[in-house]
């Protein structure tokens, strides 16, 4: 069964055709910069390996270029579109009314159109890709596949605001958590690779949007991103945690309106408002140039990480492994390295050179001393996705 995974994120598809129940990859790319001049288009298969720069204005012009590459005659690995029978999409935001994988309906669309708000750079895109993907693949089904769904193990104190209590039982304000799939994928491979009887690991989703979770057992009991994905962590263009008093005074001092800190603090913050740049590519290459901007922007984030990774080793009472993961936290030596060094006081020592040897597969990059395992494990949302949607429909 070919089941063809779509994982919109805030400026990017990825994509992957796998073969199930084998787990068979059969073809993967990534779209990135969508919307830039500068769109990157990238598309493997076991004989190919292309890069296209190139304009992409939406996601709807993105998905059509999949579709092309999957049908091209020299390229592409399917004949017609009828070879995809399930389309499996990752889909951000689902509330409390769904959180385990739902066959595609009117309804379902309904629900993530609903909470759009709550997740303003994702659910659009992923309605969009759903929409695209059912009328480029109109016998396949459609699955949807929920971040939140992996956040329904947080105790009522870590999710629940210090909110007059009504906001929390009639209306849902609460910490949902997103990054779902990866953190779930990476938390149980890096179980698997430790081998523990019992275990408190942290694991740091780090792409264009951040995240961390704290899990006992493999459970999560706590997660940085909260009722929307915007807090938490310094992201691409989102701001992380801040003061909430500054909305007010934007708006009441400086004249914003609502929706213009909305577009500030979602798309104009985190490392773009920091640097000019919110690929964390161009910003190291900025900052090894002596570009004093691009040099605190990447202290400060991973100053932000060091907290986070305090708190969670406070509320677990111990800490056994941290896990980097996603397109940063798997490529970049340096983020790894500003946050790993001086957490001497965690158990946490990094290897030099072990960090800076790039590969794909699960390895440990702290010393034969280090109290704390530091590992890589290269995250896979899509083959997660495709699991859960073949078991969803078989």
């Amino acid at each position: 069964m070919n089941i063809l995974v779509i994982n919109s994120g805030s400026s990017s598809i990825k994509f992957q055709l796998i073969e199930m129940p084998s787990e068979t990859l059969i073809c993967s790319g990534l779209v990135e910069r969508i919307g830039a001049e500068d769109a990157i288009l990238n598309y493997k298969t076991k004989q190919i390996d292309i890069k296209h720069v190139e304009h992409i204005k939406d996601y709807k012009e993105g998905l059509k270029k999949i579709e092309d590459l999957l049908l091209d005659p020299e390229q592409g690995v399917i004949k017609n579109t009828d070879e995809i029978e399930i389309i499996g999409h990752r889909v951000v935001h689902g509330g409390n009314s769904i959180s385990d994988p739902k066959l595609i309906t009117d309804t379902v669309k309904q629900d993530i159109k609903a909470y759009s708000s709550l997740a303003p750079l994702h659910n659009p895109n992923n309605l969009q890709g759903i929409i695209v993907a059912e009328q480029l693949f109109p016998k396949a089904k459609q699955v949807a596949i929920f971040d939140t769904a992996f956040f329904q193990t947080l105790p009522e104190k870590a999710k629940k605001y210090a909110l007059p209590n009504q906001l929390y039982n009639e209306e849902q304000i609460q910490v949902y958590g997103f990054h779902g799939t990866s953190h779930k994928y990476v938390t149980e491979k890096a179980l698997a690779y430790l081998n523990l009887k019992s275990s408190k690991i942290i694991t740091i989703h780090l792409g264009n949007g951040c995240s961390m979770t704290a899990s006992i057992n493999g459970k999560s009991v706590d997660h940085s991103l909260g009722f929307t994905p915007s807090n938490g962590l310094i992201m691409g263009t989102r701001v992380g945690d801040i003061d909430h008093a500054i909305i007010f005074y934007l708006v009441d001092k400086l004249g914003y309106t609502l929706q213009e800190v909305n577009h500030l603090v979602n798309k104009q913050s985190g490392m773009l408002g920091l640097t000019g740049y919110s690929d964390l590519r161009d910003i190291e290459r900025e900052a090894g140039s002596g570009n004093k901007d691009c040099q605190l922007a990447l202290a400060m984030n991973a100053y932000r990480i060091k907290k986070y990774i305090g708190a969670y080793t406070a509320a677990m009472n111990g800490l056994d492994a941290i896990v980097f993961t996603a397109g940063i936290g798997e490529n970049s030596s340096v983020i790894r390295q500003l946050v790993c060094e001086d957490m001497d006081y965690f158990g946490i020592d990094i290897n030099i050179a072990k960090n800076e040897i790039r590969s794909k597969t699960i390895r440990e990059i702290n010393t034969a001393t280090s109290r704390t395992k530091i590992l890589i494990v290269p995250t896979n949302e899509e083959l997660e996705i495709a699991k859960q949607a073949f078991q969803l429909l078989t």
